[in-house]
This record gives structure tokens, sequence and C-alpha cells, in this order.
């Protein structure tokens, strides 16, 4: 301590406290020591840069879709249904807007003269001049235009690369062959991911009827697209025809709501990744609480000093406050910049997802919310071991060489648990949205931290219990090392294991989906499904299919129909009557059931008895699947009134049903019994086995060239796309889980870089008495060697654990693991806690003891 420092304290103990004196001491304190503090700090500059990255795309992707919102729709507003308007709803359609266009939408197959391929589609049928906002993006660009006026198409670039096909080759859609106009790159709305699950196919509307697709049976959807060239209120307006076109089954969207939905699916995603990098953020406050606990025992000689010159108790807190405080700003300012230059690349990371183009301006807010959260985290986590520098006393400068000083015992510590636990429930709930599922996520949170903190204490336990003086020196000491003073087990196992916990989870999940599916279509089990088979093709369709050596494995006939009510009550009174608990999704569906006397072996019967053939003159008896029956609030006896077509059936819950929907086989919510349906109108459904890709293609031409209306889905087909959509789903988790990662490794290195100092003197001891670099190289080894392979060992327990639970209860699949990908990720963590570990114990090796011990006095 500097004379000139001291002679400006006054030892008048009811002194006010001197803020510019408090300052000077922080500054001066932290000289010896400040690449330590920011290499504390440093652990948090990646979970503040991966919030900071996610806020300024929040920021900027709600100012994009505020100023693209008429270009996602197209229009001033869209009507759209499933079936014919109603004549009674035409005149009110043909009033609405200056320009209208039609568009009429359904799923088809398509065929390649050139290659001999097919492909299920999205056929987009239009006329007019939609889109009236924005553009079709095609190649080239006047194509998107100019193929409404002649027989011509535009087919989805991934199309067009999947089969080879050029500009100004031909497909076929139905009975009529259309020239290929131009590429298709991108619809109004649309998404990369969306091409690529339902690739689209436009043609001009004059030739929807030639192409035989629009028969009765057909399941087409009617969209109409309107345009003012005056202004309107648009609220006011769909308020007035919102009635009427409910009432004809139809729906809207305006700007507003198409701007509103988006804004909310997007938000969903921001704020899921927010607490993604909130993870992070954690994980780097759980480095700065122990860094700093450290750092205030390796002070405590200085703050006794200082306690002895009559500094008091609070303006030693400050002291180091300060300290703490100053290194947190300049951390969250490093992490900040550094998150705004991430945020340039969230745009390419999820380019698949988004629909639309978004700009990658600086956020100014998102960057002070940065700063201020860190600095706030920085301070609730160093306050853990700071609140203990009130309990040093100026007698701790005598007693220190003898009496090892607990500074946990402190009844201050369970306030700021309360703090922090606040904090991170306020954080969740205004990413959430909701205090239940914030308490909830804090609990997860808390419960993973325990777990491993609960391994670390047992792990300390055990080493103390079960080593002997039998075992050879080095292992004796790199075992106790775990739970000696100073030693890193606790941080080390709970951020080590943290990261490994969250990576591994995301690989069992994406393993277990992908095996599912592959499960889905092994053996002889049905991996190819045709579909919108009309009532006087299904005999012909059945007869090509064995034809061509396949097995018929199933024939389904489906019925669309709507509930018109439950128990007794319709939509609307369903709706004020708030004691029903009745989802309004339950009217809003369109249901697509079946007709069958007997049970399929994907089904069971838990509740009520199974009726095969309806009774004349009676309410008809279905069978209700159990997870319909709980969110629509349905019981075994409740009335159902469904309306078929414009025909009212009454109904009654007859049975409720155990379904396996893992099964590739028609399943269904609703199954009605023989003598109802067998006269309303419907289409019907076969399945079968392809045994390889070279027959599934043979099949799926001979369809398409005899029954034009069927559709085909390959299972093999739909396999690689959800295969590909999940690669680029897991590709944005893994890259905002790497923050985690980054975080895990920066606090091992911190943890790892401040217990050398601690250690140095022991290291040192060992070398004076003899110990060879070999000797302690071999200890340090053995010690971070097992601390990395428990912490990674424990992660991979946890997140096996997780994924067990995810798919029981949230996927409802079976559990079946890759064990694979958390082999590879315990080795590499393992070694690369070693490495660390080695790399920072090499200057006590390569240095002769009395140079180090100069070096640190």
């Amino acid at each position: 301590m500097t004379k000139p420092i001291m002679d400006k304290l006054p030892m008048d103990t009811k002194r006010k406290i001197n803020i510019p004196w408090l300052f000077n001491m922080a500054w001066r304190d932290s000289r010896r020591n400040r690449s330590r503090l920011l290499l504390f700090i440093s652990a948090i500059v990646f979970g503040i840069a991966a919030l900071v990255a996610i806020y300024s795309f929040r920021f900027n992707l709600e100012k994009d879709i505020d100023a693209q919102a008429a270009s996602l729709i197209g229009a001033d507003l869209e009507v759209s249904g499933g079936q014919v308007p109603e004549a009674s709803i035409k005149p009110l359609l043909d009033s609405l807007g200056d320009k209208r266009s039609e568009e009429r939408t359904f799923v088809s197959m398509i065929y390649f003269p050139k290659g001999g391929g097919t492909r299920l589609v999205q056929v987009r049928a239009l006329q007019g001049g939609f889109p009236y906002y924005g553009s079709i993006e095609t190649t080239p660009e006047q194509a998107g235009v100019s193929f409404k006026n002649g027989k011509t198409a535009l087919v989805d670039k991934t199309l067009m690369l999947q089969f080879n096909a050029n500009v100004n080759d031909s497909i076929k859609v139905g009975n009529v062959t259309f020239l290929i106009a131009g590429v298709l790159n991108k619809a109004p709305g649309q998404t990369g991911a969306a091409a690529s699950v339902a690739p689209i196919v436009y043609i001009p509307l004059q030739y929807l009827e030639q192409t035989g697709l629009s028969k009765k049976g057909s399941r087409i959807g009617y969209n109409f697209y309107y345009k003012y060239d005056r202004p309107v209120e648009m609220d006011k307006l769909v308020k007035n025809i919102d009635p009427r076109l409910d009432k004809a089954n139809m729906g809207y969207e305006t700007i507003a709501s198409r701007k509103e939905n988006t804004g909310r699916a997007f938000g969903d995603l921001t704020k899921f990744l927010s607490l993604v990098g909130f993870i992070a953020l954690l994980l780097g406050c759980v480095g700065v609480a122990s860094a700093i606990h450290i750092y205030i025992r390796e002070k405590i000689t200085s703050i006794a000093i200082m306690r002895c010159l009559g500094v008091k108790a609070s303006e030693a807190f400050l002291i180091y406050l300060i300290q703490i405080v100053g290194i947190g700003l300049i951390g969250s300012i490093a992490g900040a910049l550094l998150g705004s230059a991430i945020q340039h690349l969230l745009p390419m990371v999820f380019k698949d997802f988004l629909p639309l183009t978004i700009s990658t301006d600086i956020s100014w807010l998102a960057i002070g919310q940065g700063i201020v959260l860190g600095v706030i985290i920085s301070i609730l986590f160093a306050l853990l071991p700071l609140i203990s520098i009130r309990n040093i006393s100026p007698l701790n400068t005598l007693r220190m060489s003898f009496e090892d000083i607990n500074l946990s015992r402190d009844p201050f510590r369970w306030l700021v648990y309360l703090l922090i636990l606040l904090f991170v429930i306020t954080f969740t709930f205004f990413q959430l949205g909701s205090w239940t599922a914030s308490i909830f996520f804090t609990i997860g949170i808390s419960i993973a931290f325990l777990i491993l903190t609960f391994i670390a204490w047992l792990l300390m336990k055990v080493m103390r219990l079960i080593i002997k003086n039998s075992w050879s020196y080095l292992w004796r000491q790199g075992f106790a090392n775990l739970y000696r003073p100073n030693n890193q087990t606790i941080i080390l196992i709970v951020s080590i294991g943290l990261s490994t916990a969250f990576i591994c989870t995301l690989f069992f999940v994406q393993n277990i989906l992908i095996g599912q599916v592959n499960l889905s279509s092994s053996g002889n089990q049905s991996n190819m499904i045709l579909f919108d088979i009309q009532t006087g093709q299904e005999k012909p369709v059945a007869d090509l299919t064995k034809q061509q050596h396949l097995p018929v494995l199933q024939q389904v006939p489906i019925v669309t129909m709507r509930l018109e009510k439950i128990k007794g009550k319709t939509a609307a009174e369903a709706k004020k009557d708030t004691n029903l608990n009745i989802t309004p999704r339950a009217f809003a569906n369109e249901f697509r059931v079946t007709y069958r006397d007997s049970l399929t072996p994907s089904e069971k019967i838990i509740k009520g008895d199974w009726v095969g053939k309806a009774t004349p003159g009676q309410e008809v008896p279905v069978s209700i699947e159990e997870h319909f029956l709980k969110r629509s609030n349905i019981k075994v006896g409740d009335h159902l009134i469904f309306n078929v077509q414009g025909l009212n059936i009454p109904a009654v819950v007859g049975s409720i049903r155990q379904v396996n929907w893992n099964k590739v086989q028609t399943n269904f919510q609703i199954v009605f019994p023989t003598g109802v349906l067998e006269d309303a109108p419907q289409f019907h459904v076969l399945l079968t086995h392809v045994p390889s890709p070279k027959v599934s293609a043979k099949f799926q031409q001979a369809v398409v060239r005899k029954f034009p209306n069927i559709s085909v889905i390959d299972l093999g087909l739909i396999l690689n796309v959800i295969d590909d959509l999940l690669d680029k789903i897991s590709y944005i988790i893994r890259f905002m889980s790497a923050f985690s990662i980054i975080t895990g490794i920066v606090v091992l290195i911190a943890s790892v870089r401040i217990s050398k100092y601690q250690r140095i003197q022991e290291s040192v001891l060992l070398r004076t008495l003899g110990a060879s670099r070999k000797q302690i190289f071999t200890i340090t080894a053995l010690e971070y060697l097992f601390l990395g392979a428990l912490s990674a060992l424990t992660g991979i327990v946890i997140a096996i654990s997780g994924t067990w639970m995810l798919a029981k209860y949230s996927f409802e699949i079976p559990f079946a693991i890759n064990l694979l990908p958390a082999v590879v990720l315990f080795i590499v963590i393992s070694l690369l806690t070693v490495v660390i570990g080695l790399l920072n114990s090499r200057g006590v090796l390569n240095k002769p003891p009395l140079e180090i011990l100069r070096t640190n006095v």
C-alpha cells in the first residue's frame, strides 16, 4: 500500500465514504491482476455476443417484416377456402377489391418426359396480376409474368436440378403438357425449407380443367387475392365480411395479419435462440463466480492489511466491486461488438427458413441491452464471493498462516441466490411471455446445475475415502488434487458438463427422429402411399399395383367433414361458454375420416365399446382417438353432429382408441362404422411396399401415365427431405450451441489458469523436494484427464436422460440412440481438458523453482 494513498484515508470510522479514493484504490490494486481479471470476465463475452447477435437479428427482423409485409402475402386481402365457394358467397367475392386474382392450389404428380422422372409437387394454377406486391422471382426474370399467357409453367429450381431439366423443356401435369417458361427461384411468402418439402409448380388457371385434376372429390384450395387502389380501412372491412366468410367455411388474411403471424412465428424462434444464448451466458457466469472466489481468496492478506490501516469492511467490499464492474463493463462491450459482427452471419444461417430478406443494420438498442445485461449479471454472480470480504478482519493478517478462512458462511449469500433466481426467471419471462414457462425453465437449469454440483461434491468425498497409501505417489497426488484446497472440480464439472449435455442432446434427438423414419420404411412395411384415388379407380389402381408385382397392403376410403356441434353447442356457443373448455380448432379443422367394421393392428380400444356396423335410425357410434378427446374435452357418450358436404349426421362417441401413429399406415382421429358414409363424396388411399428406388420410379411412371389425378408419396424421398430439413435445423441449433461450447472452453481455460497461480507454491515445493518435470507433468495430466472425463461423462448421462424424457413424453416414440457422437465428444472433451491443463502448467515445468518464487513474491 503506498503512503500517499493511505495519507488521504482518515482514521475516523464514522467518516463518509470517499468515492474518488475507492476508485483510485481499485485502479492501483488491479495493476498486477488486470490480465487475470479480464480472463475472468472473458467467460461472459461469448454469452453477451450470442444475445446481442440474436437481439440485433430480432430487431432487424421486426423492421423488415414491417417493410416487406405486403410482399409476404402479395395482395391487400386474401380469401381462401378448401372447397368450391357456395353460390351465396360469390357476389361478395366479386365485390371485393379493385384488382382481383384467383388461384387454385393442390398436390399432384408431375411427369418429366425428357428423363421419365415423376415427383409429387404443389401445383398453383394462377390467373390475374398477382402478386401485386413483390414478384414471383424467376430465371429468366420476365417468365414470372409471361407464363400466364400461354401453355407454359414455372418449375421450382430444386426440381429443375433434381431432374436435370432446362428452360424450354416440358412437364406433364395431369393430361396437359406445359413448356417450362422459367425456373422458379422464390414465390411470395415461400421459404427454402418449404420448397424442399413441397416444391411449387405454377401453371395458368385457364388450363386447369384440361388437366383433369379438378374433378369432384379432388382436394383443391381456392384462393382469391385483392388489391385496392383506393384507401380502405381493412380492419373494418374484414370485420364486416368475417361472419359471411365463416359461414361459407372460408378464411381471410390481410397484410396486418400476415405481418402479425410472421412476426409471432419468428419471434418465437428468436426467443428460443435467446434462451440458448442465455445458457451460454449462465455458463460464463459460473466461471466468473468461481474465478472471483479464488481471486478474493488470494486477496485476503491485502484486505486484512487494509483493515489494519483503518479501511472499513464496506469500503474494502466496494473497492473490489468497482474492479468487477469495470472489468464486467469491458467484457460486455467486447461481447456486444462481437455480437454485432456475428449478427451479419445469422441471415445466412436462417436463409432457408425466412420468407423475406433480412438486413444487418447495427442495432444500438441491442448493443445497449447486451452491455447492461452483462454488467448486471457480472455483479450478481461476483457478489457470491465478494460479500465474504465483509467477514475479513484485521486479525487475518496474523492467523492466515495456520487457520483456513471459510468465506462461504455468510447468511447474505442466500439473498444473492434469491436475486440470481429472480433475475433468471424475469429474463426468461421476457423471452417466453409466460411466468409458468420461465419458472420451469429456471427449475430445469437449476436441476442440471445441482446434479452436476452434486456429482462434483460426491467425487471429492469419494476420492478422500478411496485413495490409499499403497497407490503410486503420482496417482495419489493427481487424484488428491480433486479435493485439496483450491481445486476446480465443481466449476469444471458444471461448465463442461452442461456444454456437453446441451450439444449431445441435439445429436441424440436428431438421430432418434431420423431413425424412427428409417424404421418406418424398413422391412415389408408400407413405404409408398397413393391417394386421391376416385371411387371408380379403386379396383384398376389395385390391379395395376399387382401387375407391377407389388403388394396391396391397405385400401382405405376417406371422407372429408367438419364438426358442426359438440355436446349440442355450435362454435359460437362453445366460445361463449368457457366452462365447456372446447378448443376452437375442433370446429375449425376439416377432418378426414374413414369407415370400417374392424380395428387395425395399430389400434386398441381403451374405453367404451367398438361398433363396426351402424344401426339404421339411430345415432351413429363413432370411435375417437384419445388425444383428440383430451384436446376437445370430449368423453364417451357425448353427442356430436358432423357436417358432411352440407348434410348433418348425428353421432355419439361410442369408444376411445389408442393409436400408434409411428406406423406408416392410414391412422385416423375419427372412425365411423360401416353403413353410413358409403354414398358420401370420398376418395381412396392405397398403401404398398416398393423394394428399391428403381421399382419405385417405374411404378410411379405407370401410375402417372394411366391415372394422372392420383398422387404418390414415396417415403424414401420424404425421408431424404426430412433428413435434409433436420440437418438444417440442427445446423442452426449447433451454431447457437457453439457459443455454449466456446464459453465452456473459455471457462475451462480461465479456471485452469487461475488455479495455476494457486498451485505454484505446491509445484515449486514438489520441484524443490526433487520432483522431476515428468512427475509433475503426470500429476497434472491425471488430474485434468479425470476431471474432463467425468465432466463429459456426466453431461452425456444428463443428455441421455433428457433425450429419453423427450422421446417418451414429447415425441412419444421409442427411445433408441446412437452413442457414437457421444463417444467422440467424450474423447475430444477429455483430451482438450488435459491439453489446456498441461499448457497452463508449462511455466512451472520449464523454469527453476527460485525464478518462479521470485516472480510471484
